[in-house]
Parts: C-alpha cells; structure tokens; sequence
C-alpha cells in the first residue's frame, strides 16, 4: 500500500518520526511522498534521500560530551554545526531529483506566508523550516527572511493531497493524550538514566520558559489548521513525551514512535480504514 506521510514539528520529539517510519515499512507500507514541517521537514528529507538509516546510527552512537558538541554558550543549539554534519551524511541533494516526493514548510515572516520547498537543495529547505525562532538564525533567501514552519503550519496536510497514494498517515507530536510508559530495552534503559540526571541539571531550569513559550504557540496554531485537513489516519503522540531540546534521548524517542505506529495501525485495522491483508 502507497502512502503520503505527514511529519509534525516538536523538536526532539522528532525523533519519534525514525521509530514511525521502521514500523511503517515492517509492515509492508511504501512511502511515496513526505511533507514536514520543522524537526519533521529534517527527519523526512532524510529519509527521502535514503540516509535514514545512517542517521539513526549517528545520533544513538552519541554520547554525552559528543551531544556538547553541538551546542554554543549559553547552552543554545548551533545550526551551523548541526547542519554540516548532517551535510556529510546525506551528502548535496536537490529536492526534484529525490526518490521520494518532498515538501519542507517554513515560514516567510517578510510575506508573513507559508513557502513550500519542493525545488531546490535539500538542505536549505530542512534548515528554513527547522530555524525555531529564538533557538535558530532564520534562513535568508532574497528577500525573504524564514523561519520554523510551524510558525504557520505545524502538521502540513495539504502538500500530500493531491498525491497519488492509497492513504495519508500523519504524526502528530503535539497530542494531549496521556504518556505511556513502553517496556524499554535494558541497554536503552541504563543509558537513558545516565544521560537524564546530568540533562535535567543543565536544561530544565534554563530552558523552562523558552519551552513553555515555544509549545504553546505549537498548540494553539495547530488548533486552528487542524481542522483544515483531514489525514486518513493519525498517529497521536502525547506532547509531554519529551520537551523540544531532550535530544539526549533518541533511543528511547525511536522505540515510543515503533509503539505509537503499531498503536495506530492496528486501530486502522480494527476501524476497516486499512484490511488486515494490506
């Protein structure tokens, strides 16, 4: 079965998106289309290029002072460090020539509209749609000046409308369903502890407003453009699963998204949406 995939922003809560997308090819589903919006627009251009699997072995390789790396004083996350990393792993990619069609979604605050990218270099797009205002530099294009999509457009539904797919699956990271607790392999589990105590000192009591601030905007404009587009099936991922910056805990985040899919499409199933044989 073809699918359209929709990719949400949510920070480090993206990395929910790497579990979805293993579940969903385990069960047989082909991704012929990827529109995102932030840590969405990144981790679907990734995949669009086929380096997902790739990425995945760098970021859950890392360890804590490797994390530092990527940071700058006082304790903000470097765009340009992070991005030149990611240029070494997925190499120079324009989105038309792409195995997978792609849309990432920013935010032109000059035209105070959404701009879609679905020409142009890969890594650009990723970069204007993932540039959270107040944590990352906006992308200057011309003209324009751009920023986080999710200014706009937290869950882009619309981009895959038109595609020629059997359904449309989207993530959504910004739910207000109850967390989980998921039984988590014994190694994750160990270092997740030892990352988290040490985490929490540095970034709960820097970071709190800056959180607080940036989820609120997410909820209330994915409000408003939630009821614009409807996917087929929507895969609901609770928002206090993890705050925008806990990029310490990509094992764990990876294992929820696996559980979140297989959630979602057995309830597809028992709800006729998708047959059991598909």
């Amino acid at each position: 079965m073809k699918i359209s995939l929709v990719l949400s922003g949510g920070g480090a809560r993206g990395y929910i998106h790497i579990g979805v997308i293993e579940e969903l090819k385990k069960y047989g589903f082909e991704i012929v289309s990827i529109s995102g919006t932030s840590m969405g627009a990144v981790i679907g251009g990734i995949e669009a290029c086929g380096k997902l699997d790739e990425y995945k072995k760098w970021i859950t390789s890392l360890d804590f002072l490797d994390l530092f790396k990527f940071y700058k004083p006082p304790f903000k996350l470097d765009s340009n460090k992070i991005f030149k990393k990611l240029s070494d792993i997925i190499g120079n990619y324009k989105i038309e020539e792409l195995p997978i069609k792609y849309t990432a979604v920013a935010t032109d605050l000059t035209t105070k509209k959404e701009v879609w990218f679905q020409r142009g270099n890969l890594l650009t797009a990723m970069k204007a749609s993932s540039a959270i205002p107040g944590v990352f530099e906006p992308v200057k294009i011309n003209n324009r000046i751009l920023v986080d999509g999710g200014v706009l457009n937290l869950m882009p539904v619309a981009p895959v409308m038109s595609d020629m797919s059997d359904l449309i699956i989207a993530v959504n990271l910004y739910s207000d369903r109850n967390v989980l607790d998921i039984k988590l392999p014994k190694d994750i589990k160990k270092k997740q502890t030892i990352f988290e105590e040490v985490w929490n000192r540095i970034f709960s009591e820097k970071e709190d407003i800056v959180d607080k601030s940036i989820n609120l905007m997410m909820e209330t404009i994915f409000r408003y453009r939630c009821a614009e587009y409807t996917p087929d099936i929507e895969i609901k991922v609770p928002q206090k699963i993890a705050k925008w910056y806990d990029f310490h805990r990509s094992l764990e985040l990876i294992e929820y998204g696996k559980f979140f899919a297989r959630e979602a499409i057995e309830n597809a199933r028992k709800e006729d949406i998708i047959s059991e044989n598909k």
